[in-house]
């Protein structure tokens, strides 16, 4: 039975406690009336500042399920009910005011429920990448035994490996099928056949068992399966034949007693896609007027390094096809594209990228605004024109040709700044993967991982991680 999340939802409840009491103390000390609705019992004021009110932060994100370990450690359900839990205490305190009749100072009342919104979101961010840390070297993880046909608990396998800070680690396969098709098949974990899954977790001491594609499709057998693992404190996961498609899009609805999973169509429209070319165009113009003098800095630098143009621009396909110039700055001699083929073979990219990882073609200057990306801020004009986005699948060249089958779908939403691909590995990825992200995105969008994907984004940029 895996407990790692006992210790680690205690130290959550530390850290909540301690951003609330932390934004009070921000709020008294920016607001001297902060106090006034305490002028008859001054002696209760720190008591509500620094007790009562982040115990009733406490309440709430329990109450919400942000302590709830189905949520902790992966995904953004977890800060989705920090939010929640936010709206219900700015909801008590309002009517605990209004009932009481204490006259409170409503901006130092809204600067404390505002920092401890943000104090404990930073938090349970700093906490969840620790946690990747130490998952990284293999504790805090849930062993998991794959149950299924070869194929589909490959598949699994694959997909739980790739996003390692998830926890989930296999450590066996258990076949319910085709268990001649599997022999002598290379596998990364023992492969069994037809064994009885309790004993099955006892000797591998796994914590979880996974029950992969169809593995399930005789009647009452996943049934009899929960039965079994009842009082054991072995999780039970059911990984349905639908890859790469999450969040608010897959729904249960029971139907007399049948679980219908219900998968919803990509929405690629209404209020939250407005609000997010609103918000891009908004945040574009404001970082354009903010960075003119960086701009200004680097321009300088491109000139000293190597005369020629600052800017550099490329036909790109953006959304529905339609071709757009993608600007940059400049980090290449400007006879980097006659120079191209006779790189050719050195190509280190695949599909319809090109990539070489010391690009004799890269001006000195260039291959520090590379690695720091700062080769892309141009592309902030390309964002408050509506081409591109700030967040979504990298722009492509438009003279790779047409883009066919899986690929096309990507065309379906602007190309951002920044995506899945970026906070992933960037340079270091294959086609395939660069592909798979993209239309991951564009099937599961929303407006809290638009945020997850701009916050680790910061990170990726930092550590300088897959940038050449």
């Amino acid at each position: 039975m895996s407990t790692w999340h006992r210790p680690y939802a205690a130290s959550l409840v530390v850290v909540d406690f301690a951003a609330a009491a932390l934004a009070s103390f921000t709020a008294i000390s920016m607001f001297e009336q902060a106090r006034s609705g305490f002028a008859k019992s001054p002696d209760a004021f720190p008591l509500v500042a620094y007790l009562f009110l982040p115990l009733a932060w406490l309440i709430a994100l329990w109450g919400h399920g942000a302590y709830d370990r189905r949520y902790l450690g992966v995904g953004t359900d977890e800060f989705k009910r920090v939010v929640r839990a936010s709206i219900t205490v700015a909801a008590t305190v309002s009517f605990v005011a209004f009932a009481t009749k204490i006259d409170l100072s409503r901006l130092s009342v809204g600067t404390a429920l505002v920092g401890a919104l943000a104090y404990v979101l930073v938090g349970r961010y700093l906490a969840r990448r620790a946690l990747v840390v130490f998952r990284g070297r293999g504790r805090a993880v849930h062993r998991v035994l794959l149950i299924g046909a070869f194929a589909e608990a490959m598949e699994v396998h694959t997909v739980v490996t790739r996003a390692s800070g998830a926890g989930l680690v296999p450590v066996g396969i258990n076949l319910t099928e085709g268990y001649a098709a599997s022999r002598g098949v290379p596998a990364p974990v023992p492969v069994y056949a037809g064994r009885d899954a309790l004993s099955l977790v006892r000797e591998l001491g796994a914590d979880t068992i996974a029950v992969c594609g169809s593995a399930s499709a005789e009647p009452g057998e996943l049934r009899r399966l929960a039965w079994q693992l009842e009082g054991t404190g072995v999780d039970l996961l059911v990984a349905p034949q639908l890859t790469d498609i999450a969040g608010p899009r897959v729904h249960i609805r029971p139907v007399e007693g049948l679980p219908l999973l219900h998968v919803e169509e990509p929405k690629l429209s209404g209020v939250a896609w407005l609000f997010k070319n609103l918000m891009d165009r908004i945040l574009a113009a404001l970082l354009l007027l903010l960075l003119c003098p960086l701009f200004l800095v680097i321009s300088v630098a491109i000139k000293l390094t190597d005369r020629g143009p600052v800017f550099f621009s490329q036909p790109r396909v953006g959304r529905e096809g339609k071709t757009f110039k993608v600007w940059k700055f400049r980090t290449m001699y400007t006879d980097a594209e006659d120079r191209l083929a006779h790189l050719v073979d050195q190509n280190e990219g695949d599909g319809l990228l090109f990539k070489i990882r010391d690009d004799p073609r890269v001006i000195p200057i260039g291959r520090l605004l590379r690695r720091t990306s700062l080769d892309e801020l141009p592309q902030l004009i390309n964002v408050f024109l509506g081409e591109m986005s700030l967040v979504g699948p990298r722009p492509l060249p438009a003279d790779d040709g047409d883009f066919l089958g899986d690929v096309r779908r990507r065309l379906l939403v602007r190309p951002g700044m920044t995506g899945l691909w970026q906070v992933s590995g960037r340079s270091e990825l294959s086609w395939d993967d660069a592909v798979r992200l993209d239309l991951y995105y564009v099937d599961n969008w929303s407006l809290a991982f638009d945020l997850v994907i701009l916050l680790r984004t910061i990170g990726v940029v930092l550590g300088r991680k897959g940038a050449y």
